[in-house]
């Protein structure tokens, strides 16, 4: 049987195709930013996004699914390129039951869609199950149903056939092998499925979740047991192409390709560059993908994951002779592979080259002044082990990743010291840890002593109060029947009026109340990852139990003051897009009472004219009096209407529509004004950068426009006040004129400089001191300010070439040295930098400048008089 060389998206659309065939729904991939687990950096594996699937603690859209999972996995990055078989990013194959089917059904189709013609049409001979060695039930499958001699089954124990981490669902696991021939082979006699040698490659595992373990060795047998399969496309795809490894299947090698003719080097004539050319295809791959999921540039977490890749990519085109940036050219051919599975990477194509060249760019300009520090580090050193205090440098200041700076020293032979690195990092983040308590920036991240207490219904949208019953009391961090007067602590019922803080939007606040009885003011509102709105707060008088009745109340007024605030940042991206273009998105948001906070992707500080015509554009439709229709819809057909999504988000299959007029439509789930006249006016605050190709509007809206109005009033009438004005339009006059008095006084006093400079210059020569050929001139200048000093020594630089001047000025309890050297004395070998570095030096202090002309600090000044005693023979070790 021949096989055909299928392509990577041809594989891909049949593996779908085929299960969809047996009654699975096909899922699109799920986003590579982990949704609701904050175990994962990253979606690293096609079953991690269906976690919640397999515990039960979300019912899964059909009990069987099929999915092309996007993966990133980085724990062997630096493996990457050096070998075939690593890579960052790949895609995984799955198909999956909850409950539903088991071993039978999972063996019998995995075997058709290799072997059939209809399908893969592998040979079967060239194929080999193994099974867990305990599991006679899979052998008597793969035997008697599949028709697999014994022979042919191998038996492997837990070690590579039973899937297990931990205490939780486990279970046995059958692999399917490729024989790539004997050419592959190792040459052994023992050579066979399970050897080392690259002749049996692993193309399909079959989870078998049938067990419950304790964690202690104990497996107790699932009431319900589960599928989990997983199958490398790029790997399926090497076997049908007939390529050595996933560097040389076909959408890849097109990316080597346009790599290689931007080098004007081929791959396969020399292993270095080869090297370079397999990394930089695969980070590019992995970070196409990771953009257009929402990832953006940064240094911690998969921000930081995401700009090393980047970052090892753009070296590695330098060491191939790649002049200026070329990734965000490089990304048309990854969009253009991988088009037909995933469309929004043509729809997100200018932002995401842009994010791109913005970090490429970014990074030409810092990795030259740190591969120069880097090589001087290693020059002085003469070792083979970098400090860390000098690895810490070359992170905190010039952004290097410490593992490029570790690529780069073994290059070199050297290693880091990494204990000392690594301290410098903790003690950098508790640092920041300590800034974050102080800014009194609370989570509620360890709700799992809420697990078991139902969800809460929120009723919000429709009611400012609700009855409801209590579900829960946490006092002190955990489970309690009651809670009383002066205690702090948290309630949960059954069912709220309370926003929880979510979509950028601040939880509500009011009070829960029984009447007179009882009062918990609720001071903010989060959510349990189990569901349950959790109310923060104070029990200000009486006692409530675990099942009491009460009633809920938001803060009526804030909660308007909020929705204001909500609506106006919707209005604000739209005006933004109109005004900035389409490749604006949203990057973050933050909405309380009092401000509306936007973060958007922008690659530069926006004009005085663009603010202006923005805030322009949100207040017309403040004052069109737009109606805003909010509603929940199927997502195809909120997409048909054009409602925007939060970049990089996955919704479900029914989605909740802010509706402005058709003027501003988006998905969201926050509280918003009934109409835009509600908002009253918009102001534009603020605007500046918060990250690589990211920027920030800080705007107000509502009554906080008429505080901000008195507060400027108040500002401008004590103004005009202390300048004697009769009103505030006075000032522009009044502060041009007192700019033209002060500058005439610049004059004045510069004129004085220059007259003292002429003075004292007498004095300094009769006192000089020769040194060879060249004359030492110096002097403390108290009550002098630095410029007055800085023109001595230029005066006497001009009119003795042969002098060189050091004076030290002090004024206002701050020392300042001054160093001038003539023409004459610069060519005998005096040298101004060199000699205001070393007096600083006596004093503790530091400086610098060009050989000519310097200047430089007197940290401790009780010394400087000593040091301009020692000024004569400094310049004299330096003569020729």
């Amino acid at each position: 049987m021949s096989q055909k060389p299928y392509g990577v998206n041809e594989l891909r659309e049949m593996f779908l195709s085929f299960f969809e065939s047996k009654g699975h729904l096909r899922l699109p991939s799920f986003s590579l930013i982990p949704q609701n687990d904050a175990s994962l950096l990253l979606i690293n594996s096609g079953m991690a996004p269906m976690k919640p699937y397999f515990t039960g603690e979300v019912e899964p859209p059909r009990h069987r699914v099929c999915t092309c999972q996007k993966c990133i996995r980085t724990g062997d990055i630096e493996n990457i390129g050096k070998t075939a078989r690593h890579g960052t990013y790949f895609e995984m194959l799955g198909n999956f039951s909850f409950g539903d089917y088991f071993k039978h059904e999972a063996i019998a189709w995995s075997w058709e869609f290799l072997t059939s013609p209809q399908w893969v049409g592998i040979d079967p001979e060239r194929l080999y199950p193994s099974i867990y060695v305990d599991d006679d039930e899979a052998f008597e499958i793969w035997n008697k149903e599949i028709g697999i001699p014994a022979e042919r089954i191998f038996r492997f124990g837990k070690e590579d056939n039973f899937w297990e981490h931990g205490a939780g669902p486990c279970g046995p696991c059958s692999e399917i092998y490729f024989d790539r021939g004997e050419k592959y082979g190792c040459g052994s006699p023992t050579c066979g499925v399970g050897c080392d040698c690259d002749r049996y490659v692993e193309i399909w595992n079959l989870v078998f979740t049938q067990f419950d373990s304790d964690g202690n060795g104990n497996y107790a047998r699932l009431k319900k047991a589960n599928i989990d399969t997983g199958m490398g496309l790029e790997r399926l795809a090497c076997v049908m192409q007939g390529v050595d490894n996933m560097f040389e299947v076909d959408t890849v090698q097109n990316i080597i390709k346009h790599v290689s003719r931007i080098a004007g080097v081929h791959y396969h004539d020399n292993e270095k560059s080869d090297v370079s050319l397999r990394i930089i295809s695969d980070h590019i791959r992995g970070s196409v993908f990771m953009i257009n999921d929402g990832v953006a540039p940064k240094n911690d977490g998969r921000g930081y994951v995401l700009r090393r890749l980047l970052r090892r990519a753009a070296r590695h085109g330098r060491l191939i002779g790649i002049e200026g940036p070329f990734l965000s050219e490089v990304c048309d051919t990854v969009i253009k592979e991988n088009s037909f599975a995933y469309p929004d990477l043509v729809t997100n194509a200018e932002y995401i080259k842009k994010v791109i060249r913005n970090e490429e760019e970014s990074f030409n300009k810092t990795i030259g002044q740190g591969l120069v520090l880097l090589n001087s580090i290693v020059e002085k050193t003469g070792g083979k082990v970098l400090s860390g205090a000098d690895a810490f440098r070359l992170y905190d200041t010039f952004g290097f990743p410490i593992d490029l700076t570790e690529e780069i020293l073994a290059e070199k032979g050297m290693t880091i010291d990494m204990d000392g690195f690594k301290a410098l990092m903790d003690e950098q983040r508790s640092r920041a840890r300590t800034a974050r308590s102080e800014k009194n920036i609370l989570a509620w991240s360890d709700d799992n002593v809420l697990k078991g207490v139902a969800g809460t219904q929120f009723v919000g949208y429709d009611s400012d109060t609700a009855e409801c019953r209590v579900l829960a009391i946490i006092r002190d961090g955990e489970l309690a029947d009651s809670i009383s007067e002066g205690d702090s602590g948290v309630i949960v019922t059954d069912v709220t009026p309370f926003y929880a803080e979510s979509g950028g939007q601040v939880g509500d606040s009011g009070v829960i109340h029984s009447g007179s009885s009882f009062r918990f003011s609720v001071s903010d509102c989060k959510k349990a990852r189990s569901g349950q709105t959790i109310h923060i707060g104070h029990v200000d008088a009486g006692m409530v139990s675990v099942g009491d009745t009460v009633k809920a109340e938001i803060d009526v007024k804030r909660r308007r003051a909020i929705r204001r605030s909500h609506t106006s940042a919707h209005l604000l991206q739209k005006a933004l897009r109109d005004v900035l273009g389409d490749h604006v998105h949203q990057a973050g948001s933050y909405v309380d009472e009092y401000r509306c906070r936007f973060d958007f992707s922008h690659f530069s500080a926006m004009t005085k004219e663009e603010l202006a015509e923005v805030e322009r554009r949100v207040n017309e439709l403040i004052l069109d009096a737009l109606d805003v229709n909010v509603s929940e819809m199927p997502i195809e057909e909120a997409k048909k209407l054009g409602a925007m999504a939060l970049f990089g988000e996955k919704y479900g299959d029914v989605v909740r529509v802010v509706n402005v007029s058709g003027r501003s439509i988006e998905f969201c789930g926050g509280t918003h004004v009934r109409n835009t006249a509600e908002i009253g006016l918009f102001k534009i605050i603020s605007e500046a950068s918060v990250a690589a190709g990211v920027r920030r509007i800080e705007a107000a809206c509502g009554d906080n426009i008429l505080k901000m109005i008195n507060e400027m009033q108040g500002i401008l009438d004590s103004a005009t006040a202390q300048l004697k004005l009769t009103g505030a339009a006075e000032l522009p006059d009044k502060i041009e004129s007192v700019f033209a008095e002060l500058k005439e006084k610049d004059h004045e006093i510069d004129a004085l400089n220059a007259r003292i400079a002429e003075l004292r210059i007498g004095g300094l020569i009769d006192g000089a001191k020769s040194v060879g050929s060249v004359i030492v001139v110096s002097d403390y200048m108290d009550g002098t300010r630095a410029d007055v000093a800085r023109a001595v020594c230029d005066m006497v630089k001009d009119r003795y070439p042969n002098a060189v001047c050091v004076i030290c000025a002090v004024s206002e309890g701050k020392g300042s040295f001054v160093v001038s050297c003539g023409k004459e004395a610069v060519a005998a070998g005096a040298n101004a930098g060199r000699v205001v570095r070393e007096v600083c030096a006596l004093t503790g202090g530091k400086g610098g400048g060009r050989p000519d002309s310097a200047m430089g600090g007197a940290a401790e000044l009780a010394k400087a008089q000593e040091a301009l005693a020692k000024a004569a023979d400094i310049v004299g070790a330096m003569l020729k």
